[in-house]
């Protein structure tokens, strides 16, 4: 008997594979399948089947390698797990709102009052130190600037901290303003919306790979912009080879088929030469026309395309800033993709910025900015972010060695075997021409090249063209590594001197490796007659334990947050975060963009704090980020649902629960039901607590009730009542349990009582 024969297909890659299986195949979909033949469909299945005379078979069936279903996480789980970036040491910077800039000292245990509790130790100038109630404990954020340059710590009681806060407040008023008067007037331009083409579904199926949901969701926001009558600005953020190229073709796409121009401007001419080709590759099959300006291009060239964009007959120019030229006309041009803009000059910026006015705008930025910065401002800037890695991207295998030659000479053989290229790292230029010796002697067959930051750019340029191109096996460098470019055949650094460099620049330096799908290698190499110091040692410690995809990385990622910060509202703004640090500054906008969107902020009220052991035992638990931790947990507590919910989950970390533990989180819970109950009069001597119901809560009372009620829950209970409020009194000592279990339930009739009023 005959079979119909179905392929499931999800990409080009995988029609190709069948067709040159088979002499005779038909592309088709599942309502128009034609039988006993062989058919291809665009349609995803975990599984093929046996149906009658249909047999379906999916690409799963063919090559059992290929992953289904891949699930994404934002981190490769290699390397020592850090719990969050602000995990404290002994000897962090840290902010607090009162206080200011301060040393974070470890948990220090004290006894007041015949409780014991833990406090969080600051250390400010002078050696003054103050110890922070471990409920304040959201007033301290770990601090984090510019390029982790050490801050000047605060005095106590000078107002100098308060005075630097309301300057910074006042500065991001005044920039979260013009950001909206920008904004506003953006939003009265009237565009021309996009439709949706067939096409589309056929450029986005020709993509070879699976998108990452961080590109599935922008490609979709920027979608919906262009279909909007109001032109889009939105700034896209992601580092290198996170992918945002394929987004960026994607919007580039849309506004060809939709009759329009696309000018992709590019900060240096080997970037622009790289996308240009990455362009043609991916636009191969489409009837578009692509052409590159940079210096490159020769002056009969250049006329030819500027009369083709004046015509129409150039869809998509890319190039540097000689797109700028104010001799460049377009017919219509719908789309402007700027990559890089921070790295253009002021007078680029600002013909850059004359070029928006009426178009359609994707900024691409390498840049990270905090995804809490970018709630912060999302009501002022389009903003997406890829931050999710690419599939296939292993973790760069480091190494923190002594200089070694015959180390550095089976790193380079190791490399050139596998026809790849190698970075060393040397910030000293005097020192680069004897390694290029020493190296040429260690591997003669290598071509070596050096680039520096004092080489004139068109020097620079060319030799990082050549090596781009593949003319050298090794550039030999400064600093100067190009942070745009994507040299994916470059998969081992050597960096001379390691511990010369900051921590972020040390994640930044070896980020620049490990960009494909071949493992990569870093080699932090030290002076081994020189005795590092222990900051040295913990750096560099710290970047061998933390892999690039890992939680580390989110620590570097954190302070070069700051720059994005800077392209997100303006370089001047560098000062004051390194003033007030990342987090407070974060916290400041968010309020001033909410206050300017006629939300009102309440001020933060004092919670009533009830005397009961805040302290957890070296014996439940030794590590002192985890004792935070635990902190942090229950000071979220704020009702029984709460409670049962961080119970359940230190009985499933530690095995059991102190009941010191369980006292400490029923006087969060009791604390919550005060709020609630909006009681805030609670006075508590040495042995005796006194709470004082207001008059609105006692003139619902039934008065007979709650005294019976209070008897039955403990005896000792007093009450009283004075100036039309009910008091009610507790001596809490003799008493069989905790006077917080009496407190709790007593509150807890009150608030029932009131409900059935």
């Amino acid at each position: 008997q005959k079979y119909t024969i179905i392929f499931s297909i999800e990409n080009q890659k995988q029609k190709n594979s069948i067709e040159n299986m088979f002499e005779e195949t038909y592309m088709t979909n599942v309502d128009d399948i034609i039988p006993d033949k062989i058919n291809i469909i665009l349609k995803k299945f975990n599984r093929g089947f046996i149906f009658d005379k249909y047999i379906l078979i999916t690409p799963y069936d063919i090559d059992k390698t290929i992953k289904k279903d891949i699930k994404y996480k934002n981190t490769i789980k290699i390397g020592r797990k850090i719990k969050s970036y602000t995990e404290l040491e002994d000897g962090d910077y840290i902010v607090h709102e009162m206080y200011g800039i301060g040393i974070y000292r470890g948990l220090k245990t004290l006894k007041t009052n015949g409780y014991t509790r833990d406090y969080i130790a600051l250390e400010y100038m002078d050696k003054d130190k103050v110890y922070i109630p471990i409920d304040n404990i959201d007033k301290i954020y770990k601090y984090s600037s510019g390029m982790g340059s050490t801050p000047k710590l605060n005095k106590l009681n000078n107002g100098l901290w308060a005075k630097k806060k309301l300057e910074t407040r006042n500065k991001i008023r005044d920039i979260s303003g013009e950001l909206i008067k920008l904004y506003t007037s953006r939003n009265k331009i009237k565009g021309i919306p996009y439709r949706d083409y067939e096409d589309e579904i056929k450029f986005a199926f020709d993509f070879p790979y699976t998108l990452t949901p961080d590109q599935e969701k922008t490609i979709n926001e920027i979608a919906k912009d262009l279909k909007s009558v109001v032109p889009m600005d939105r700034l896209l953020c992601g580092d290198v080879g996170y992918g945002k190229t394929e987004v960026a073709f994607r919007a580039m796409f849309k506004t060809v088929i939709n009759g329009f121009q696309v000018a992709y401007l590019c900060p240096t001419t080997i970037l622009s030469k790289q996308q240009y080709q990455n362009a043609l590759g991916r636009f191969k099959d489409f009837p578009i026309r692509i052409e590159l300006l940079n210096r490159h291009t020769p002056q009969k060239k250049v006329t030819e395309i500027l009369e083709c964009l004046e015509k129409g007959t150039v869809d998509i120019v890319i190039g540097t800033h000689k797109l700028l030229n104010e001799k460049i006309k377009y017919k219509s041009l719908g789309l402007l993709v700027v990559d890089e803009e921070q790295r253009f000059g002021v007078s680029h910026k600002e013909k850059i910025k004359q070029m928006k006015n009426d178009i359609n705008v994707l900024t691409l930025s390498a840049t990270p900015i905090p995804r809490t910065l970018k709630m912060a401002m999302s009501g002022l800037r389009s903003l997406s972010i890829l931050d999710t890695p690419p599939v296939n991207r292993y973790p760069i295998q480091t190494y923190v060695i002594e200089e070694n030659e015959l180390i550095m000479r089976d790193a380079i053989y190791k490399e050139l075997t596998r026809e790849g290229q190698i970075f060393i790292l040397i910030n000293t230029i005097d020192e680069l021409e004897r390694y290029k010796n020493k190296i040429q002697k260690l591997v003669p067959e290598a071509k070596i090249a050096i680039g520096h930051g004092q080489m004139t750019s068109e020097n620079l340029n060319s030799i990082m063209e050549e090596f781009v191109e593949g003319s050298f096996d090794i550039l030999m460098c400064t600093t100067i590594i190009e942070t745009g470019i994507d040299i994916p055949n470059v998969n081992t650094i050597i960096i001379i001197d390691s511990d010369r460099f900051g921590l972020s620049q040390l994640y930044q330096i070896r980020g620049r490796v490990g960009r494909s799908d071949k493992i990569a290698y870093a080699y932090l190499m030290y002076n081994p007659a020189k005795i590092l110091t222990e900051t040295a040692i913990k750096r560099l410690n710290s970047i061998r334990e933390f892999t690039e995809l890992g939680s580390g990385y989110k620590i570097a990622m954190r302070d070069l947050a700051i720059r994005g910060a800077g392209d997100l509202l303006g370089s001047e703004q560098a000062g004051f975060i390194d003033a007030v640090g990342l987090d407070l500054y974060t916290k400041m906008v968010d309020e001033e963009v909410r206050k300017l969107g006629g939300e009102e902020i309440e001020e933060e009220q004092s919670t009533t704090t009830l005397n009961v052991d805040s302290h957890i035992k070296d014996e439940y638990v030794e590590d002192e980020n985890i004792k935070i931790e635990i902190h942090k947990l229950i000071n979220s507590i704020k009702n029984m649902s709460d409670l049962e919910k961080v119970k359940t989950e230190l009985i499933d970390r530690f095995g059991r629960l102190d009941e010191s533990i369980e006292i400490y989180m029923l006087e969060k819970c009791t604390e919550g039901l005060l709020e609630r109950l909006e009681i805030d009069n609670v006075m508590q001597l040495q042995n005796k607590l006194t709470i004082v119901l207001p008059q609105k809560i006692s003139d619902k009372l039934d008065g007979e009730k709650l005294f019976l009620e209070g008897l039955g829950i403990n005896s000792k209970f007093e009450f009283s009542y004075k100036n039309k409020e009910i008091r009610i009194s507790l001596a809490t000592d003799r008493l069989t349990k905790n006077y917080i279990y009496y407190i709790y339930e007593l509150l807890l009739s009150i608030e029932t009582q009131l409900k059935d009023v």
